[in-house]
């Protein structure tokens, strides 16, 4: 007789099935087939690929689509549209009887449901890793590890957002306490704002601060300082971070907050020369030659000492996509926190498909995707933007909605938009010969806008518009408050 061998664990493991809970899945079939009201408690979130049995699949999909039809789904409907025989001698009509006989009750249908999809989940999960091995064991030339990286965080971000089970309609006296609990929290906030401060009081007076789930457009011609403008609101929300540890375990931004820079255009290096300019009042053009004495070399040291406590992170990547940088800004949510994240800037994002012949199709895709973004991390984004040459074939140079660059849809998408604005560029191009009459009048127009930027609320969906009027020292590339007594007068429409 030949001696039966004993599988190794490791030979166990190989034979492992997949996880799955078949009683669960008949446990709800039978609960829908005797109460058709315990498939809307899990409709919005299970799917017939969710089950493990191929046959449970067809029966949950036949039942969804005569419900949906508004008919009633029976063991004596439903089988008209399933083969007649499931195995020998167990026919689809004794086993759709069996299941109804031995249903669950509707109350339960949502915890089974729930299981079933987390089984599902965790079946993914095997595939996913699977997939990742493989690839990582048989990648071409062309698979970099950081690309085989980026496709399995997209993979895992898709199966966490695909199908969740914690959405849906929510009772509106849960939202009233939302509003009051950030209601509270604005009235014991510095500066009694409802968002996070921005550091420019005028610019937070009228916003109430950043608000969380906000998209925020920050658009201007080149050179008129959007850039420095998005840095100086970056690193004044970093320094003023503050936060505090919950009885969970986890810390609570409590004032500012840990900010993500994703810099499409420029360098890291290049981002922190500018703040370290703004901070030390160092020309940035000189710190860049080196045309520094020794006391300006010990400011910017120390200054740097002070910058490097605070939680700003920049990722320089250059050509990301939507769906790239949303894994990007999740994982940085995950593993550091995020309170706000700025993207400079917009034009140079590309959607998540391949094909790019419809630039603007692709753009609604990144604003909507941004909006989303903005809404699941439950942060502010500010994401800048050019605007149009259309500016300057006009006399009055102010930007408008109407120029926002390839399309509606930012303007659409966006909760806010706002414009940077500087009179003194242009008027300095305008100089007339020096010693004409003309030369005077011109350096009457020079003083009083050298030195100032205003900044155009053109769009808020829970505030006013208006313009606000900042200080900018261009060679410290820095935007900071107006003394009241320099702002200009109300300018005349």
């Amino acid at each position: 007789m030949a001696e039966v061998r004993q599988l190794r664990p490791q030979e166990e493991q190989e034979y492992r099935l997949a996880p799955h809970n078949v009683e669960a899945e008949q446990a709800l079939l039978g609960a829908i087939l005797v109460n058709n009201e315990a498939f809307y408690r899990v409709s919005d979130f299970l799917e017939g690929e969710h089950f493990y049995e191929p046959i449970h699949r067809e029966i949950y999909e036949v039942c969804g689509k005569i419900i949906r039809a508004g008919k009633t789904a029976t063991p004596i409907t439903a089988k008209t549209f399933l083969p007649d025989e499931l195995v020998v001698d167990v026919t689809m009509s004794h086993y759709l009887a069996r299941l109804a006989a031995e249903a669950t009750t509707v109350l339960n249908a949502f915890d089974y449901g729930r299981s079933i999809y987390d089984l599902a989940i965790r079946r993914s999960l095997i595939l996913v890793g699977e997939e990742m091995v493989e690839t990582a064991y048989s990648a071409d030339v062309d698979s970099t590890p950081e690309k085989q990286i980026e496709d399995a965080e997209k993979h895992l971000f898709d199966l966490a957002e695909r199908g969740r089970y914690d959405g849906g309609f929510q009772g509106f006296n849960a939202a009233l306490r939302d509003a009051i609990e950030m209601a509270g929290e604005a009235y014991h906030r510095d500066g009694s704002l409802s968002g996070t401060a921005t550091g420019l009081t005028d610019l937070d007076r009228l916003m109430g601060g950043l608000q969380r789930s906000d998209l925020i457009i920050l658009a201007a011609r080149p050179a008129m300082g959007k850039t420095s403008l998005a840095t100086n609101i970056a690193f004044n929300v970093a320094r003023a971070y503050k936060a505090e540890p919950t009885p969970d375990g986890h810390m609570k931004t409590v004032n500012g907050g840990c900010v993500g820079f994703f810099s499409l255009e420029m360098s890291a290096e290049q981002l922190a020369t500018r703040i370290l300019a703004e901070q030390a009042e160092i020309s940035s053009s000189d710190i860049r030659r080196g045309n520094i004495h020794e006391s300006q070399f010990s400011k910017l040291v120390d200054t740097s000492n002070l910058m490097s406590q605070v939680p700003l992170f920049i990722d320089d990547t250059g050509g990301l996509n939507i769906a790239q940088l949303m894994a990007r800004a999740r994982r940085l949510k995950r593993q550091k926190g995020l309170d706000l994240l700025i993207i400079d800037y917009l034009q140079l994002l590309s959607g998540s498909s391949k094909r790019s012949d419809n630039r603007v199709q692709e753009l609604t895709e990144i604003t909507t995707g941004l909006k989303a973004l903005a809404k699941e991390l439950e942060v502010p984004i500010i994401a800048l933007s050019q605007l149009s040459r259309q500016v300057e074939n006009r006399d009055d140079k102010r930007p408008q909605l109407a120029d926002l660059r390839e399309s509606g849809s930012i303007e659409q998408d966006a909760d806010v938009v706002l414009f940077v604005y500087r009179d003194e560029y242009y008027l300095k191009n305008k100089e007339p010969k020096e010693g004409s009459p003309e030369h005077l009048q011109w350096q009457g127009e020079m003083d009083l806008v050298h030195g100032r930027a205003d900044v155009i609320i053109g769009k808020q969906r829970h505030g006013p518009t208006g313009t606000i009027q900042l200080s900018f020292e261009a060679q410290f590339t820095r935007f900071s408050n107006l003394a009241k007594s320099d702002y200009l007068p109300e300018r005349m429409e």
